[in-house]
């Protein structure tokens, strides 16, 4: 499929970084538009979830905006494809140790906070590049070989209960699931648009078929 054939919708909610994401979509060459209309959702081909912030704001605002219908219908009900990022990953889950809310549920997991062992010498959040390895084949992958590399700026991560549903892991404070992937359900923890080519590569991937 030809980049740019699809209209990725980015979701806009108040967090994330919406610029840089769109600019990197555009750089590759990929229909993009950054908007909270539910009507322009609606006509999207594919959605970006991003985000960055506290869980219970997400939601709040996701549905302050009246979004949760329209996304509900998009990814549950129509199966388009759909991508979350960092916090937009993590409102895909159940729910947060961060907070109270109840996430959208698109998937089986749960969003926890990073525990260091107290004579650790990590530091919450984890922040900087970090490897992740693959668990298992994925288009969102494709043509992504030798050691892959991404920025990470987080304090909460994603725990898959079923193990089927882990695209990438990562090692901080133990390892932890760094992406997941189920059906059109898609969502890194990492910072694609701030991770250079290996972000690159993933975005076009995502954009011309995953």
């Amino acid at each position: 499929m030809k980049v740019g054939s699809e209209v990725i919708a980015i979701v806009n909610y108040g967090m994330g970084n919406l610029a840089s994401i769109n600019n990197m979509l555009k750089k590759i060459g990929a229909k993009s538009e950054i908007t909270s209309d539910p009507a322009r959702i609606r006509s999207a081909q594919k959605l970006i979830l991003p985000g960055v912030g506290a869980f219970d704001t997400g939601m709040k605002r996701l549905a302050d905006l009246g979004l949760m219908d329209v996304l509900n219908e998009q990814v549950r009900q129509r199966g388009i494809p759909v991508l979350g990022i960092c916090l937009g990953m993590q409102l895909m889950t159940a729910g947060s140790e961060e907070g109270a809310l109840s996430g959208l549920a698109w998937i089986d997991a749960d969003t926890r906070r990073f525990r260091p062992l107290e004579n650790s010498a990590l530091k919450v959040p984890h922040m900087g590049w970090n490897v992740v390895r693959s668990e298992k084949p994925s288009a969102l992958l494709r043509n992504c070989v030798g050691e892959q590399r991404f920025y990470f700026v987080h304090s909460y991560y994603v725990c898959c209960r079923s193990r089927a549903d882990v695209l990438l892991t990562s090692d901080f404070a133990g390892t932890f699931d760094a992406g997941f992937e189920r059906a059109n359900i898609m969502g890194v923890q990492f910072h694609p648009e701030k991770s250079h080519r290996f972000g690159m590569s993933l975005l076009r991937n995502f954009a011309e078929g995953a």
